[in-house]
């Protein structure tokens, strides 16, 4: 068994114009006196990360690790979630994706995609370049406007809907193959990739592609009420990465899942700070601890009460506090009766 690295903290949250948000060297400062370890980067912010400086340059990437290195801190993994969204945008999302994007791209869907095409290829490289083995994304979604059928679905939409989102990252599956690095998608609405049936239908028509991925996050299932414990179980193999994050489901005679387009804070389902929602993180550890999970225990903060500082030095206790160091002998070795095969077999009435 291996005892699972932590805490660590996704900046995407956190960076900003304000110091100590708007470098490296501050934010990292600021992580570690939280007592985080590790941090995750968003490969889209330029205040953190030069994602095509670190692409073609071995010594910048040096230079990243050694910034976070000088206050205790290591880089987890690369995030590409905004430019992942961007290789599968249904039209019908265009001018609101378009912030996604550089602003020479937007206006023009065929740029766009080309250029976050681009930018998951630098990622596969610049996380090569940095060590890493693993790497976080969205999928993008071209069906999920038709994920309630009704009006009734032409037949085969959906089936060409995941052979085109399949084309589409093949090819960028294969690039972080040729860099060592799986990339792991967020299972989350919004995306294609919402659940673990979504999940199949995708893996199926990449040709269950070595480095296709899950990154967990259970409060995207708690809030879809699936069984975040059992996912577990049954994409074992799949999860390289994990992002702790809370949530809670109370429906009510009003309001269930779609939450009648209320905010966040009104919502049936919502985002909590850790410990304030309903996920079964002592579950979540003791699987983690008992199934080899190599990767990070990375806290994504997001909560529509709380602040994200609050949340974000909470965070590093919560999670330090479920990490389980694992143990390296069975509690009952003392009992051991140090027999051998001969004893078993007369054990056995086979002798």
């Amino acid at each position: 068994m291996k005892t699972i690295k932590g805490p660590a903290l996704f900046l995407a949250q956190f960076a900003g114009d304000e110091a100590p948000f708007n470098s490296l060297e501050s934010i990292a400062a600021w992580a570690a006196g939280l007592g985080y370890e590790g941090v995750q980067l968003p490969s889209w912010d330029a205040r953190l990360i030069d994602l095509k400086k670190a692409a073609e340059s071995q010594t910048y990437c040096d230079e990243i690790k050694g910034t976070l290195a000088e206050h205790g801190l290591a880089l987890t993994e690369l995030s590409t979630h905004l430019q992942g969204q961007l290789v599968a945008v249904h039209p019908v999302y265009d001018e609101m994706f378009d912030g996604f994007a550089v602003p020479e791209v937007r206006g023009n869907p065929q740029a766009r995609q080309a250029w976050a095409v681009e930018q998951l290829h630098l990622a596969a490289r610049a996380s090569r370049n940095l060590g890493l083995t693993d790497h976080g994304t969205f999928s993008g979604a071209l069906a999920w406007p038709f994920v309630y059928p009704w009006p009734q679905r032409p037949a085969g939409l959906i089936d060409s809907a995941f052979d085109e989102l399949a084309r589409r990252w093949r090819p960028i599956l294969d690039a972080f193959d040729e860099a060592g690095v799986n990339l792991c998608y967020e299972i989350h609405p919004g995306e294609d990739l919402h659940d673990g049936i979504t999940f199949e239908m995708f893996l199926e028509r990449v040709g269950h592609h070595p480095r296709c991925h899950i990154l967990y996050d259970p409060s995207h299932l708690i809030l879809q009420q699936l069984d975040y414990r059992g996912f577990l179980d049954v994409y074992r193999e799949r999860i390289q990465m994990f992002h702790v994050k809370d949530a809670e489901f109370n429906p009510s005679p009003k309001q269930g899942v779609y939450s009648g387009y209320q905010g966040w804070t009104q919502r049936a389902g919502r985002f909590r700070s850790l410990g304030d929602g309903q996920v079964d993180f002592k579950h979540i550890f003791s699987w983690m601890a008992a199934n080899d999970y190599h990767g990070w225990a990375v806290l994504e903060w997001e909560c529509c009460l709380k602040h994200p500082e609050a949340g974000a030095r909470e965070g590093a206790a919560f999670i330090r506090d479920h990490i389980i160091e694992v143990t390296e002998r069975a509690f009952d070795d003392f009992a051991d009766s140090g027999t051998d095969e001969a004893a078993n077999r007369r054990i056995l009435g086979l002798d």
